[in-house]
């Protein structure tokens, strides 16, 4: 008999079914017993007579642990008393698949608090909660749209190595990795190779991979092994076209997970998923410093915001527009990578911007420089060694278009999407600098 998903079971009613799942509950009552089973669609109750009849059934069900995966067979009948969607199974038969101990490492039925670190020690328990699961069908949703919404604007989908040889972005956050004969160095970014695919005429490019960030932070937003979404494209006039893009492209994927999720992620998280209004609000670095002035805050002497200053601003910008989402543009050359372009009549300020979702940063862009002499000039600039990176200024060797793009951080989205603390929680496996189990 084919298996039946416990949210297909209406369509069943009358009919003998096979479900296969998880005990979340069992109720052993004088007369009657009832055990809760979960796929990853649903719950529903399963119902079956105490009778000398039913004598051997009974001692199964009486002995069953929650957490056990069984296969259970019986008829779908309707009752409006069954809290679960008006329908039960009763019971005909019971296979045990695999016993489940009386005992758990962690509690996932949310009756008792459990430490994120000690979730984290049993991840494959964690992920049993169906909180848990919503996260990574909100995740499968949101990455679905953005490859909708890409393909729609003519972008061509690239898998850039994850092996280099060297830096993509700053030399301290690499990780090391013996290459046979030599040393080669986890990929920070594809950002070389995005630019690659402009100079070789793909006109726009998106990944979703696998990035690796040496850094040894603890905080909520960071860890070493995260999924980076990267877009590139090519022919434009300047970082406000890629802004334009990305915030269109949010909306879709925003608009998209709330249709087909909304009411789940309110009911699970308490978080009313809202699509943004376009555009989105655009404060630059400059009107930022004075509006942080106002706020009694200032920006460090580096040029760039610490983590106060980003929720001051983003709140107090929140506050003034009703919009939670604020591109913050034209950073200091500073404090940005040697390849954004930079104002002719503003050298010292570069053509970027960072997006941020109700506090948090989720984007790095810009326009890049393509003209290979100005983009040599500011890799001496940095002190970077040009024979490390000759492969890469190559690129820009024989005509390259004018292009720029955006890293994308979905942790970080899925983080503010669903109102949630710590990028670990929505990461399938974390990594950090003391985890690298399971």
């Amino acid at each position: 008999m084919k298996r039946t998903l416990i949210s297909d079971l209406r369509k069943s009613i009358g009919k003998t079914v096979k479900i296969n799942g998880w005990v979340e509950a069992v109720r052993d009552q004088k007369t009657m017993q009832f055990i809760i089973v979960r796929d990853h669609t649903g719950l529903v109750q399963v119902a079956l007579e105490r009778s000398k009849q039913n004598g051997q059934l009974n001692e199964m069900v009486a002995s069953l642990n929650v957490e056990s995966a069984v296969e259970i067979f019986g008829e779908v009948v309707e009752d409006a008393r069954v809290n679960l969607g008006g329908i039960e199974i009763r019971l005909a038969g019971l296979e045990v698949k695999a016993a489940a101990p009386e005992e758990f490492p962690i509690d996932i039925s949310g009756k008792t608090q459990t430490g994120l670190d000690k979730r984290l020690d049993w991840r494959f328990l964690d992920l049993r909660r169906p909180e848990a699961l919503l996260v990574f069908k909100v995740q499968t949703t949101a990455e679905m749209a953005m490859r909708e919404y890409w393909v729609s604007q003519g972008f061509i989908e690239i898998h850039s190595p994850k092996f280099m040889g060297s830096a993509s972005e700053t030399g301290a956050e690499l990780f090391e990795v013996k290459y046979f004969d030599r040393t080669a160095y986890l990929a920070q970014s594809p950002q070389f190779y995005k630019q690659m695919a402009m100079a070789a005429g793909f006109d726009r490019v998106f990944e979703i991979g696998p990035v690796f960030r040496a850094n040894p932070s603890f905080t909520a937003r960071h860890d070493t092994e995260f999924t980076s979404v990267d877009v590139e494209m090519s022919w434009i006039a300047s970082h406000e076209d890629v802004m334009q893009f990305e915030e269109s492209w949010l909306q879709h994927v925003i608009r998209t997970v709330r249709d087909k999720h909304g009411e789940d992620i309110l009911r699970t998280y308490g978080v009313e998923l809202k699509v943004p209004e376009l555009p989105f609000p655009r404060v630059t670095m400059k009107e930022a410093r004075n509006m942080l002035g106002k706020l009694g805050l200032a920006l460090p002497n580096k040029g760039d915001l610490d983590r106060e200053a980003e929720l001051a601003l983003a709140n107090h910008v929140m506050r003034e527009t009703n919009h939670e989402f604020m591109f913050l543009t034209d950073y200091p050359a500073t404090v940005r990578p040697f390849y954004h372009m930079r104002y002719e009549d503003a050298p010292s300020i570069t053509k970027s911007f960072d997006l941020f979702w109700k506090g948090l940063e989720v984007t790095t862009g810009s326009q890049r420089e393509h003209r290979y002499d100005v983009l040599v000039r500011q890799a001496e600039e940095k002190g970077i060694d040009l024979g490390s990176i000759q492969y890469y200024l190559d690129f820009f060797r024989y005509g390259c278009p004018p292009h720029g793009g955006y890293g994308f951080g979905l942790t970080r989205m899925l983080t503010v999407m669903l109102g949630l603390g710590n990028v670990r929680e929505v990461t399938f496996v974390p990594r950090d600098p003391s985890r690298l189990f399971p």
